[in-house]
């Protein structure tokens, strides 16, 4: 559901923001090949290769979040007060919450192996909840 829902929550802060259609699909496109990569990561069966693609993954998340400060930052910069500050709360939900994604991945059953298959379901639900229905 990642690949469905995370470009809406993306499209939306960047229609919030006033971005460019540009703008807002290679963020998009950044979105998706993270997934993707994240993806391909929990599929690997070669170690060297899970980390590799959770490597990939986790970078592609750095730039994505970087761009959603640096570009659509800049962007609603020059908006009213209200527009900064209901842009602000859903984008730190973003940059909290998806810089945890990778952890709870990297500590869970398909990477380390240091948390339980339940808790790290537990992880991830709590995650989705709070990144989705906090952003909405």
């Amino acid at each position: 559901d990642w690949l469905f829902t995370t470009p809406l929550l993306l499209l939306d802060i960047g229609l919030l923001a006033g971005a460019s259609n540009r703008d807002i699909g290679a963020l998009v496109g950044l979105d998706a090949f993270m997934i993707v990569t994240g993806l391909g990561a929990t599929l690997m069966k070669v170690e060297i290769a899970r980390f590799t693609f959770w490597t990939i993954s986790t970078i592609a998340m750095i730039f994505l979040l970087y761009y959603l400060v640096a570009v659509f930052g800049q962007v609603v910069a020059d908006a009213d007060e209200e527009t900064v500050s209901t842009f602000n709360a859903p984008r730190n939900i973003i940059l909290v919450t998806w810089i945890i994604y990778p952890v709870a991945w990297l500590v869970g059953t398909e990477g380390l192996n240091l948390v339980s298959l339940y808790g790290e379901t537990l992880i991830f639900m709590v995650l989705d909840l709070v990144a989705k229905i906090g952003f909405g």
